[in-house]
């Protein structure tokens, strides 16, 4: 035969008071007062473990911090090579001075190599270095491109002309001719009121700016390569900055 387990009951006991009322108790059964028990152990456990197993570290040296030296390299194309020999006393002074750090030009593999040392302090000296000297072979002239070194809320981006609309042949040309304008005005009205720095590099596009202004002057760019004329994306871009600037 087979037999069902039944479970435990709780069972009612009835005492008489004084008065003889009759007054009812509830009696745990033996299972459920030990998984109680059980459970209010492993509760006291966790919480005594907890307050001893909590590690405490020491405060760390900035040396150990620091760690090995590291180095970044930042290659040079051709057409770069002549204004980087031109301009490299202006890109070795801040690198060397401010930023601690040390950087030379490998001429067989055309590199620029930065490297940490003993006297570098800050831990983000060597991205901001390498990111200002990224931005001057871009294209940005050396004065914009100090900004990297001296902000942190700086940032570059590049995109391909390509990479909003597949244009090909003379379309191509417009749509880059668009985005320079007359004389350049259509790219120095979009820098001025967006606060930023645009390199056009044949089909590629480079922005140098803080984040927000990075987005208004793509999305205008955006709107210039898909056909939109220059006097409407005028006025969007406008429209836009006014908002921010109310924002902030």
């Amino acid at each position: 035969m087979d037999t069902e387990k039944t479970p435990p009951v709780d069972v009612e006991v009835s005492t008489e008071n004084k008065d003889g009322a009759e007054a009812f108790t509830k009696v745990k059964s033996k299972k459920t007062q030990k998984r109680t028990r059980e459970q209010s152990g492993v509760d006291m456990d966790t919480e005594e473990s907890v307050a001893i197993k909590r590690p405490q570290f020491p405060p760390i040296s900035g040396d150990k911090l620091r760690g090995p030296d590291e180095m970044r390299k930042i290659a040079v194309p051709a057409h770069r090579y002549t204004p980087l020999k031109e301009n490299w006393l202006k890109i070795f002074t801040p690198i060397v001075e401010n930023l601690h750090l040390q950087v030379r030009f490998n001429l067989k593999t055309r590199n620029v190599e930065i490297k940490t040392c003993k006297e570098t302090q800050d831990i983000g000296a060597l991205t901001k270095a390498a990111d200002f000297v990224k931005a001057f072979v871009l294209g940005f002239q050396v004065e914009d491109a100090m900004a990297l070194i001296r902000l942190d809320e700086l940032f570059l981006e590049s995109f391909d002309v390509t990479d909003v609309k597949p244009l090909k042949g003379d379309h191509l040309s417009r749509a880059i001719g668009r985005i320079a304008g007359k004389g350049g005005k259509t790219k120095f009205t979009i820098e001025n009121v967006t606060k930023t720095r645009i390199v056009l590099a044949e089909t590629k596009i480079h922005i140098l700016g803080s984040f927000q202004n990075i987005k208004m002057a793509r999305t205008a760019i955006c709107n210039l390569i898909l056909g939109s004329p220059p006097s409407k994306v005028y006025g969007n871009i406008r429209v836009v900055a006014s908002r921010t600037a109310e924002r902030f």
